[in-house]
């Protein structure tokens, strides 16, 4: 079971570039990363309409799979509003940590997961921890620790590789979902 790290942070805060961030130097090292990503608007589809993948969904195709010398997508047509955390989990069980971004109800119901909360003000601080149980770290353009000196606060932009060792001690302690 991969290690699961929501990326919490308001609209425009950095949470995409700080996964990104990440994702390279975990990668670097050798992990294998998944990340999930949740789109709100109730129409989005990752297909091209008139291709044949979406005349197949169009035809009432439930799971269509498109593989590519380089890649394989598979796009399921299912209703996602009573999804959980092990439902997002499913198509990522080869890789050993999966960042969540977004997500952000399902996330807070989820107590035990450690969560990277990215902020830009000390509001921003207050609002993570008063909605978030288990923070793991801060990171973003608002300094937090003299705000919070329990938990860690590190520049990902300076030194994504101290973030990044953080979340190896989580992988490494085997704390998961």
């Amino acid at each position: 079971m991969p290690v699961v790290i929501p990326v919490v942070g308001g609209k425009k805060s950095g949470k995409t570039a700080t996964i990104e961030l990440l994702v390279k130097e975990l990668a670097r090292r050798g992990y294998r990363v998944a990340v999930a990503k949740h789109i709100p608007e109730p129409n989005f589809t990752i297909d091209t309409r008139g291709k044949d993948t979406w005349r197949f969904a169009e035809a009432g195709a439930k799971t269509i799979v498109a593989v590519s010398p380089s890649e394989v997508a598979v796009i399921e047509k299912v209703q996602t509003g009573n999804f959980s955390v092990n439902d997002i989990l499913r198509p990522c069980s080869n890789s050993a940590i999966v960042f969540l971004e977004g997500f952000r109800r399902l996330i807070a119901a989820e107590k035990h997961l450690q969560k990277i909360a990215v902020v830009k003000s000390a509001s921003d601080a207050r609002e993570a921890v008063k909605t978030f149980e288990c923070i793991l770290a801060f990171t973003g353009s608002y300094n937090t620790e003299r705000d919070y000196p329990a938990i860690p606060y590190v520049d990902v932009s300076r030194e994504p590789n101290k973030l990044a060792d953080i979340i190896e001690l989580t992988v490494k302690k085997g704390v998961v979902t």
